[in-house]
């Protein structure tokens, strides 16, 4: 094995990972007495539990060489739908069932039926439907937040369970449970395939429109339970939620190293991107960097990014 595979293979495995350490020893350097407090870190765990949720979902349509760009409507909408059902009387448990899960696999499977029968490339279509969800977020909920929902919801959900919250318990189990899927099923190992070669897979005896259907079901399943926690957290349904979240969970994505040109990527790695947006995020915060900087910066990444994942793909 040559001396180039090698690196590329151990950059593949830590690469993101030492992205993440880097930038922890660069803002420890630049704000000493904050950064690196326990409490602190604790707060960036917990920001970066949605972006890592959503990074899940939208993990699965960049792996066949697609792209999800509804994941911060579906947020809203299934946010929303769980917030009115408890508002209505619904037990948060059976709410949750509904406009979380149910919804999220709903709007996925809009998306990947579309995707599938119309033969458009994934961006036009969730472009389009993320334009519809959050359309009908707004029509749904009058423009209006939503609150007064249970408070038994918000306290177990927003909750810790010793020193680490619920929410970061919850999206790193759900890591788990993907990491399996993708490692060690057929059907995940088949989603690898359909990713590297859409057309071999098909020869190969893989329904690539039925994976297509899963892969975005995922995504709408990760975006809809990140709306739950997101409604949990702010103790109301916002219909302008996750709006530029799709920027965050392509950034996670690809910062893990997934490959834009699908058939390449990781779970654990997508967990980790996750956690440099959120300190990324959280650092800049501590130095009262303006907001409009923090997308200057995600953009910046994204490219970044992929033009490293070229360049050692060309080194191999």
């Amino acid at each position: 094995m040559s001396q180039r595979v090698k690196l590329g293979k151990l950059w593949d495995i830590y690469g993101t990972l030492c992205i993440l350490l880097v930038i922890v020893v660069l803002f420890s350097a630049l704000s000493p007495t904050y950064f690196t407090r326990p409490e602190n870190i604790v707060q960036i765990f917990l920001q970066s539990s949605i972006t890592i949720m959503i990074a899940l979902g939208e993990f699965f349509p960049i792996l066949i060489a697609g792209i999800d760009l509804s994941v911060g409507s579906v947020l809203a909408l299934t946010g929303m739908m769980t917030a009115q059902l408890m508002v209505a009387g619904f037990d948060p448990t059976l709410a949750v069932l509904i406009g979380g899960i149910g919804g999220g696999l709903t709007l996925g499977a809009i998306n990947g039926l579309l995707v599938n029968f119309t033969g458009l490339h994934p961006f036009i279509i969730t472009l389009g439907t993320n334009a519809i969800f959050r359309g009908v977020t707004m029509i749904i909920s009058g423009a209006s937040p939503v609150f007064g929902f249970s408070y038994d919801f918000v306290n177990t959900v927003t909750g810790f369970v010793g020193f680490v919250p619920v929410p970061v318990i919850f999206a790193l189990s759900f890591a788990a449970v993907l990491w399996f899927f993708t490692a060690k099923t057929r059907l995940g190992r088949n989603i690898y395939a359909v990713g590297g070669n859409k057309e071999s897979a098909f020869y190969s005896g893989i329904d690539v429109k039925l994976h297509t259907l899963i892969v975005f079901m995922i995504s709408g399943l990760c975006a809809g339970l990140a709306g739950v926690l997101s409604i949990a957290r702010l103790g109301a349904a916002e219909p302008a939620a996750g709006t530029g979240f799709e920027t965050y969970a392509i950034a996670a994505v690809i910062i893990g190293g997934t490959s834009f040109f699908g058939g390449k990527g990781r779970i654990p790695s997508v967990v980790i991107g996750g956690l440099i947006i959120g300190t990324i995020n959280n650092g800049l915060n501590i130095l009262r960097v303006p907001t409009f900087y923090q997308l200057v910066v995600m953009g910046g990444l994204i490219i970044s990014a992929v033009a490293l994942d070229r360049l050692i793909a060309r080194m191999r």
